[in-house]
């Protein structure tokens, strides 16, 4: 295989950086985006020559205004999609955000109408399947203190 072949060949995902943020009863913030029928957490598309970690730091100033401490990588999920593009997931650990940071919290109008915290059991009721198994996945490992690798938002050993 020549090198030309062999670069076409290679997997070219789009990557996308998001955050989960907890309130102090545990339940995981979820964003009313403009542009979705489904609720969604914070973050967005890595952009060049930026990390995953940055994009999430840049998507949450950008989408709330605030700059929590971001912490540890969560979940990475490899989500193919023959329609938008294969996808490279990563979710960090935003914490607990505490009452007085949610009070500087300032949406980004053009993207999002609002946010509520929903309980992580109830999420799959408010977006779609495969966000849902993510942030359950992800919840988990944070509970557990470790990094998941994810296919479709579910465990690659199904």
């Amino acid at each position: 295989m020549s090198d030309n072949e062999h670069e076409a060949a290679m997997a070219r995902p789009r990557m996308a950086s998001g955050a989960l943020f907890f309130d102090d009863q545990g339940r995981v913030m979820m964003l009313e985006p403009t542009y979705k029928d489904y609720l969604e957490i914070p973050g967005g598309y890595v952009e060049t020559g930026e990390s995953p970690r940055q994009a999430c730091i840049r998507e949450v100033r950008e989408e709330l205004g605030i700059e929590p401490v971001i912490g540890s990588l969560l979940a990475v999920d490899w989500a193919p999609s023959p329609v938008e593009g294969d996808k490279v997931l990563y979710i960090f650990d935003g914490g607990v955000l505490p009452e007085g940071m949610q009070g500087q919290i300032r949406l980004q109008a053009s993207e999002i109408k609002g946010f509520a915290f929903r309980s992580v059991s109830s999420v799959a009721e408010v977006t779609i399947a495969r966000l849902a198994r993510r942030i359950q996945a992800a919840a988990q490992a944070r509970v557990e203190g470790r990094t998941v690798y994810l296919e479709h938002g579910g465990s690659a050993h199904e």
